[in-house]
């Protein structure tokens, strides 16, 4: 089992050195980590909340020392959390190329000041279908292995979420993901947003399954006392919408893992 979501102080709204993270991933009886911090982006676009471009070598380092320090049978595994914009796919595809990462992942980040710029335009749901079309968009760019908290706009304003609503919207955005092939996550970090439940909430996750689409557990944790924060609670929603295995990457290439035996090693180490 690993926790496939993580960040460092680079991304400027983190803290703890990767090597923390993976002394709570240890502590946690996991089998390993993979550090995505926020991918630079050219041109100072949304630089408040990501490492600037000349901090990539820094990165690569220290998620190196984090694997140079971790305790046999442990592993820290370099990945990388990308931002969809339409147009920028020229700029991730040679990004995604200058390290060996083992794990891309996909996100549309509704609530950066560009993004808002380009498409809020007064229409909450006009901007939730937005945001559904740009989530099929990034999985079939071929550049992501999975797709981050994949219903994170509904934080835009929980007020008007309306999940009967949006569902027609969802479940085509859904059919176009399937059709690629790349995974898509759960991330826990959903439970303290505004809209307090997992990114994706059960109905969503729900009609995932029914596509057959993979799913990677992620904590998304900005510290690293967050590592596998509520990971038995998403195996248990994994489990209510239909799956009986969770997902990691390893070299880009997807590992299935059974749901009972990542359920027993995380029971393994509540019990040391």
């Amino acid at each position: 089992m690993f926790d496939s979501h993580m960040h460092t102080p680079l991304c400027k709204h983190a803290e703890g050195h990767p090597v923390e993270y993976m002394n709570e991933g240890v502590a946690q009886g996991l089998a390993g980590i993979i550090m995505t911090c926020h991918s630079p982006m050219p041109n100072g676009f949304s630089s408040r909340v990501r490492m600037s471009p000349d901090q990539f070598n820094e990165y690569l380092s220290i998620v190196q020392a984090a694997a140079d320090e971790a305790p046999d049978g442990f592993e820290v595994l370099l990945g990388l959390e990308s931002d969809f914009f339409p147009g920028m796919e020229p700029w991730l595809r040679e990004l995604h190329a200058k390290a060996e990462f083992h794990y891309i992942l996909g996100s549309v980040h509704w609530h950066i000041a560009e993004y808002m710029d380009a498409f809020w335009h007064g229409d909450t749901l006009a901007f939730q279908k937005q945001y559904f079309e740009h989530l099929a968009e990034s999985a079939e760019t071929g550049l992501f292995d999975s797709l981050a908290h994949p219903d994170l706009v509904k934080n835009a304003s929980p007020a008007d979420w309306d999940f009967d609503r949006i569902r027609p919207f969802i479940e085509k955005s859904l059919d176009r993901i399937a059709q690629t092939g790349v995974a898509m996550e759960i991330n826990t970090s959903g439970l303290n947003k505004s809209y307090p439940e997992m990114n994706p909430g059960p109905e969503m996750l729900a009609l995932m399954a029914e596509r057959r689409i993979p799913v990677v557990i992620g904590s998304d944790s900005h510290t690293p006392s967050r590592v596998a924060d509520q990971f038995t609670v998403a195996l248990d929603h994994l489990s209510s919408a239909g799956y009986d295995s969770v997902s990691l990457f390893r070299e880009r290439k997807r590992i299935d893992l059974p749901i009972r035996q990542a359920r027993a090693s995380l029971r393994a180490s509540v019990s040391l």
